[in-house]
């Protein structure tokens, strides 16, 4: 349904945004156009903290699109972390009006229209519709029922709702970087297709997007979104408590973290030393083990999987829970961190592996996968940012047509 559409994706992260624009071509794949990212601290533990900062991290991204691309970007679509998501399973059964004809696009229509009728608190607001399921009275599964001869069919899908405040706060950043919303989704349902491989898709899975501050979670039986979190803990946290322990900078605390990448003492070969060169002490030419550094960064990573580990057993979620995926700059750079994973959660855990992972730059994983999933869209009619092309004489002519709608209206 997207060929053809130019889709902006931001994804505003705890230390940078990283924006992309791309074109879906005919075979619906994603052409990368332009990429761009900036430093950005305004998040904090899943909360804004500084609407300034971000408004200009999203600006300055989005001017260094436009050049690289000769456009004018009016909207993008953005992600949302976990926390700020509130995931309704919903069921729709459906007559078909002419049963002698079988079910018309127009049956079809009503229904996807009925999934969304829900009764929202009045502190949420809906960002997303996700139908996983159509059922044919027969029981038979298919992509579209449109043409069969069914006298029933039966939708199942989820209502994403989002904090009405965080929507607020995220429409008022964005216009102030002269900007509209296409759309809000949350990152893990935006990376589910790109971080997991074709036997992982329909199992029940639950992925681990661990960034520089924040450890996202999302949990999938099968086709359908049954959980979202955060946890306000990432990398940064393990490279400061590397510097605070050891009383050395961030900075010479990132480069140890990443040269002596292992979560766990127990597959350390040789326990080497290391001479402290932002030693904050005293003592000249400080030396520690690398055990030592590897025990703060266990002790960290622990922590986050026992962390996660509670928050799925409270909402008694975990039995359902097959394999853990993990992904995230966070923490696929450490060696062993998936066997700290399973210690920690007793659920077999492995990096992520999915096909397109590996060709996409890691800073841009979370936008390029926004705009995969805004383009995989069944039941979308055209979902294409709001783009102005920029001609020679430097006159703007509109080439698309922004339509917002998700479903068939």
């Amino acid at each position: 349904m997207a060929i053809g559409d130019i889709i902006v994706g931001i994804d505003i992260g705890t230390s940078k945004v990283s924006s992309v624009v791309a074109e879906i071509n005919s075979f619906n794949q994603v052409e990368v156009i332009a990429t761009a990212e900036c430093k950005c601290f305004g998040i904090k533990k899943s909360k804004i903290t500084d609407e300034n900062e971000i408004t200009s991290a999203i600006s300055k991204t989005v001017s260094d699109l436009e050049q690289q691309a000769n456009i004018k970007i009016n909207s993008a679509y953005i992600t949302i972390t976990g926390k700020q998501v509130t995931i309704v399973q919903n069921s729709i059964v459906k007559e078909a009006k002419d049963k002698i004809a079988g079910i018309t696009a127009k049956d079809l229509n009503s229904a996807l229209l009925q999934i969304k009728d829900i009764d929202v608190p009045s502190d949420k607001v809906i960002i997303d519709i996700i139908t996983n399921e159509i059922k044919l009275d027969n029981g038979k599964i298919v992509d579209n029922p449109v043409g069969t001869l069914s006298s029933t069919f039966t939708i199942n899908g989820q209502v994403i709702l989002a904090n009405r405040s965080y929507v607020k706060q995220l429409t008022g950043i964005l216009k102030r970087a002269n900007l509209e919303i296409d759309g809000i989704i949350p990152n893990i349902l935006a990376q589910r297709t790109l971080v997991l491989d074709k036997n992982e898709i329909n199992d029940n899975i639950m992925i681990l997007d661990i960034g520089a501050g924040n450890t996202d979670i999302g949990v999938f039986n099968g086709q359908s979104y049954i959980y979202a979190n955060t946890i306000p803990l990432g990398g940064e946290n393990i490279t400061s408590d590397i510097a605070l322990v050891f009383n050395i900078t961030e900075e010479e605390a990132e480069k140890l973290k990443k040269q002596y990448s292992l979560a766990l003492r127990s597959f350390i070969d040789n326990d080497t030393d290391i001479i402290l060169n932002t030693y904050k002490g005293s003592e000249k030419n400080k030396t520690i083990k690398s055990s030592q550094l590897i025990e703060v960064m266990e002790a960290r990573i622990e922590e986050i999987f026992n962390l996660v580990n509670k928050q799925i057993t409270n909402a008694g979620i975990k039995q359902n829970i097959n394999n853990v995926v993990l992904t995230g700059q966070g923490i696929t750079c450490i060696s062993k961190s998936d066997v700290a994973g399973k210690i920690a959660l007793n659920i077999p855990v492995k990096i992520s592996t999915g096909r397109l992972v590996s060709t996409i730059k890691p800073e841009y994983r979370s936008s390029y996968a926004l705009i995969r999933y805004i383009s995989l869209r069944n039941a979308s009619k055209n979902v294409a940012s709001n783009i102005d092309i920029k001609t020679s004489g430097n006159a703007l002519k509109t080439i698309l047509e922004r339509i917002k709608e998700f479903f068939y209206t």
